[in-house]
């Protein structure tokens, strides 16, 4: 995926996300130019690229993993490497709470479950179980843009 496609792509997740923020908060607080350069090396190690607010940027590299949910956290996930089966909602399986606002599981019974691959965007709100399942293709590399609600 070229520059100007990933920056599309971010300005339309903040837009599918801008909801999360209640009418009259601000969802970030400074404008933020990340030069093409520095978002692949922080794509190659994984990691924040913006912080600001309740906004966060992220690139990761990952395989499969445990199951998430996040109390206040709203992610889209922007595919731009692998495959991956992706599980949504369900029943969380041995959950266990591991901050304030964050639960982990080993498993979901039920949900709903998606292939992803390049290219591919995928929303999960808040209070969601979701689970990088199994990643065929041993990594995955995507971009999480994170807005946090209330």
């Amino acid at each position: 995926m070229n520059i100007p496609g990933v920056s599309a792509v971010l300005v339309l997740g903040l837009l599918l996300t801008a909801s999360a923020a209640p009418i009259g908060d601000d969802l970030f607080q400074s404008v933020h130019y990340i030069d093409h350069a520095k978002v692949s090396a922080t794509m190659i190690k994984g990691g924040q690229i913006v912080n600001d607010g309740s906004l966060v940027v992220l690139a990761n590299r990952r395989g499969a993993g445990e199951v998430e949910y996040h109390d206040h956290t709203n992610h889209v996930f922007i595919m731009v490497e692998g495959e991956a089966t992706f599980v949504t909602g369900g029943m969380m399986v041995g959950a266990r709470r591991t901050k304030p606002d964050q639960m982990v599981a080993t498993s979901i019974e039920g949900g709903e479950v998606h292939h992803l691959s390049k290219g591919d965007i995928i929303t999960v709100p808040a209070k969601t179980p979701h689970w990088w399942k199994d990643v065929s293709t041993k990594t995955i590399a995507y971009y999480a843009i994170n807005i946090a609600s209330r």
